[in-house]
């Protein structure tokens, strides 16, 4: 589906609209669904939002970069119940609408997922969208940044990771997307 049509189909469906803003809010923040969920306005000023994260309870603060910046003041004029920053809807229905909205985008690429029962390996295909959820938006924040050079410990200040074991399989994807990045380069400088 090319741009126009995608954006279209989403802004006449409101809640696919408020989806992409808080999937894309998250994947801006580093927050995970629940700490988005309890953003307040009160927990943002200029540059920054401080939220105390709902799995550890330590109190981060955040530097916001100017998309996010932009979602806060696209929501700013509207009222939500509890002081709330953004359009929160539930947690099941944000992955509903996910899976959605990469169905729209053509993300089905087939993703071949192995699992046991009762003993027995079971290997299931299913398009990437059904694989989507609210947490790839953390994931995609934090591999991004690591694939960008920002250090592991700087990503651990936004995210709040207390190590670097809970870490370590991100930085591997980091040191993947490094590595097939040189292949691109050697690519590119032969002769």
């Amino acid at each position: 589906m090319n741009g126009l049509e995608y954006e279209k189909t989403v802004q006449e469906a409101g809640a696919l609209a408020k989806t992409r803003d808080l999937f894309c809010f998250c994947a801006f923040t580093s927050l995970r669904y629940s700490d988005m969920a309890a953003l307040k306005r009160t927990d943002i000023t200029e540059d920054k939002l401080y939220i105390t994260t709902q799995k550890t309870n330590d109190r981060l603060p955040i530097d916001l970069s100017k998309n996010a910046q932009a979602i806060l003041e696209k929501h700013k004029g509207s009222e939500f119940s509890r002081g709330l920053a953004l359009p929160v809807i539930s947690n099941q229905k944000m992955n509903k609408y996910l899976k959605d909205l990469g169905e729209l985008c053509g993300f089905n690429t087939p993703i071949s997922k192995t699992c046991y029962r009762a003993g027995q390996r079971v290997d299931e295909i299913y398009p990437k969208y059904e694989l989507i959820g609210t947490h790839a938006a953390r994931r995609t924040f934090i591999c991004f940044a690591l694939s960008n050079g920002i250090p592991p410990q700087v990503v651990m200040k936004w995210t709040g990771h207390s190590d670097y074991k809970a870490m370590k399989p991100y930085i591997d994807i980091a040191e993947k997307t490094k590595s097939n990045a040189m292949k691109l380069i050697d690519n590119a400088w032969k002769m």
